[in-house]
C-alpha cells in the first residue's frame, strides 16, 4: 500500500529519494500558496501604486496571526510523524483531532478580533487617506479566510506527516487556478480594487477547504479525523503546548518584527513600501526550494526521531543542508545580476522609482540568499525533534536583535537611507544561520524532550 510505502521511504529508504518525494511536492505547494499573494499584487500594481502599497503594510498583520496558529500545524505535523514512526497509529488518529479542534478554535477567534480591531491597527500603522482606506477594506475582508486556510493548513500537515505531499498540492492547485479567474474579475472589471482583491482570495480558499474537510475523513489513510469521537486529553493538549506554543510565539514575534519593519520602511514614502513589498515576495519564491526541503527534513526527522533512529535523521539533515546551499548559491547568482532583477520586480510595477528600489533589494537578497539553506534545513531539524524552543529563540532573535540592531546601525552610523532595510534583511538572516548551525554542532536536537 502506498501509506506503508511511504513509511518506509522514511525510515529506511534511499535518503535523496525522501528528500525530494517530500520536498519538490511542498515546493509547488508553497509556490501555489505564494501565488495567492502574488496574483493581488500584480492586479494591484496595474491599479495603482497606493494599493499596492496598501496590501504590503498590512499583510505582516495577516501573518502574524498565521504564524501563531502554524504553532498548531507544526505541532500537529511534528507530533503525528512521531507516532507513526514509533508505529502508533491510533494515537496519531487521536492527536489529529485534538490538533484540529485547537486550530478551528484559533482561527475563528482570532479573525473575528482582527476584523474589529483593524481600523485602529491601519492607523497605528501610519497610514492616511486612500493608503488608509484601502489597507482597511483589505484586512478586514481578507482576514475572514482564516479558518478556510487553517483547514487546508491542516490537511497539508496531517498528509507530510504521512510522507504525502502530493495530495495537498493539488488541492491547492484548484485554488490558485480560481484566485487568478477571480482577481481580474472582481478589481478590475467590477473595479471592486482592494476590495477585490481580498474577496478572491477568500473565495479561493474556501473551496478548497471543504475539499480538505472531506479528505481528512477518509479512513482509508493511516490518519484521519473522527470528529464523533473528539476528547480532549490533557497530556495530548500538553504535549501541542510544549511542541506549537515555542512555535507560535517565536512566528508571531518574527511577523510583529516584520510589521514594524514595515511601518519603519514607510517613513521612506508609499513607493518604498511598494518596493519592499516587491521584493519581499519576489525573495519567497528564490528561496522556496529552501523551505519545502525544511518542511521535508521536519517529517524525515520527526519519524525517524519517533523510531529511534537518530544517526538517519541527522543524514537526512546534513544532506538536506548540502543540496538547499548549492541550489539557492546558483540561482542567487543568477537572480542578483542587476537586469534580471530589474525584469522581474517591473512584472509588479511600472513605477520608475518603485522598480529601481525593489531591483535592488532583490539583488541583495537573491546574493545571499544561500544562508536561508542552512536556516530552513536547521529549522526543520529542531522542529522535527520536537525542540521548537530553538526556533523560537532564533527567530525572535532574527527580528528583534540581529535586524533591528543591523538597521540602526545602518542608518544612524552609515546613513546608508532605505538600503539600510535591505542589509538588515541579508545580515539578520546570515547570522540566524550561523548560530542554529552552532546549536546543531552541540547535539541540544538529540535530547530527549521535556
Amino acid at each position: 500500500m502506498a501509506k506503508k510505502a511511504n513509511r518506509d521511504l522514511l525510515l529506511n529508504g534511499n535518503m535523496v529519494r525522501a528528500i525530494l518525494s517530500l520536498a519538490i511536492p511542498v515546493v509547488i505547494n508553497s509556490f501555489l500558496q505564494t501565488m495567492y499573494n502574488l496574483t493581488d499584487t500584480y492586479w494591484l500594481g496595474r491599479l495603482g501604486t497606493e494599493e499596492l502599497a496598501a496590501i504590503n503594510l498590512v499583510t505582516p498583520v495577516q501573518n502574524i496571526v498565521i504564524n501563531f496558529g502554524s504553532g498548531i500545524t507544526v505541532a500537529g505535523s511534528v507530533l503525528i510523524a512521531q507516532y507513526l514512526g514509533a508505529k502508533k497509529d491510533e494515537e496519531a488518529r487521536s492527536m489529529a483531532n485534538q490538533i484540529f479542534a485547537c486550530a478551528m478554535i484559533f482561527s475563528v477567534v482570532c479573525a473575528a478580533l482582527v476584523a474589529v480591531s483593524t481600523p485602529s491597527i491601519v492607523t497605528w500603522l501610519g497610514a492616511e487617506g486612500a493608503v488608509w482606506q484601502h489597507s482597511r477594506t483589505y484586512l478586514q475582508l481578507v482576514i475572514l479566510d482564516m479558518p478556510f486556510l487553517y483547514i487546508v493548513n491542516m490537511y497539508a500537515a496531517i498528509n507530510q506527516a504521512q510522507g504525502d505531499t502530493v495530495r495537498p498540492m493539488f488541492l491547492n492547485l484548484f485554488g490558485i487556478i480560481l484566485n487568478m479567474f477571480l482577481d481580474p474579475v472582481l478589481m478590475v472589471v467590477f473595479h471592486f480594487g482592494a476590495a477585490g482583491a481580498a474577496l478572491a482570495t477568500v473565495s479561493a480558499k474556501a473551496v478548497p477547504a471543504v475539499a480538505a474537510f472531506f479528505l481528512l475523513h477518509n479512513t482509508s489513510k493511516d490518519v484521519y479525523l473522527n470528529l464523533k469521537k473528539l476528547k480532549f486529553e490533557k497530556e495530548k493538549l500538553k504535549s501541542i503546548l510544549v511542541v506549537g506554543l515555542p512555535t507560535a510565539i517565536g512566528g508571531s514575534t518574527m511577523q510583529f518584527g516584520f510589521l514594524l519593519m514595515s511601518r519603519n520602511v514607510f517613513k521612506y514614502g508609499t513607493q518604498a513600501m511598494a518596493a519592499y513589498g516587491i521584493g519581499n515576495k519576489v525573495n519567497g519564491l528564490i528561496t522556496l526550494p529552501s523551505n519545502g526541503i525544511g518542511s521535508a527534513v521536519a517529517t524525515i526527522v520527526g519519524q525517524n526521531v519517533g523510531a529511534r533512529q537518530y544517526e538517519r535523521a541527522e543524514q537526512g539533515y546534513k544532506l538536506s543542508a548540502k543540496i538547499s546551499v548549492v541550489f539557492l548559491f546558483i540561482g542567487g547568482i543568477i537572480l542578483s545580476r542587476g537586469p534580471v532583477s530589474t525584469a522581474i520586480v517591473s512584472i509588479f510595477s511600472d513605477d520608475t522609482d518603485v522598480i529601481r528600489m525593489a531591483a535592488d533589494f532583490l539583488s541583495i537578497m537573491a546574493l545571499w540568499c544561500f544562508t536561508n539553506g542552512v536556516y530552513n534545513s536547521s529549522m526543520g531539524l529542531f522542529q522535527g525533534s520536537g525542540h521548537t524552543e530553538v526556533t523560537m529563540i532564533i527567530d525572535a532573535s532574527r527580528l528583534w536583535v540581529f535586524r533591528f540592531a543591523t538597521l540602526f546601525v545602518c542608518e544612524a552610523w552609515l546613513h546608508m537611507g532605505v538600503r539600510s532595510v535591505w542589509y538588515s534583511v541579508v545580515v539578520s538572516n546570515a547570522i540566524s544561520a550561523v548560530l542554529l548551525w552552532i546549536v546543531y554542532k552541540t547535539g541540544y536536537w538529540k535530547r530527549k524532550r521535556g
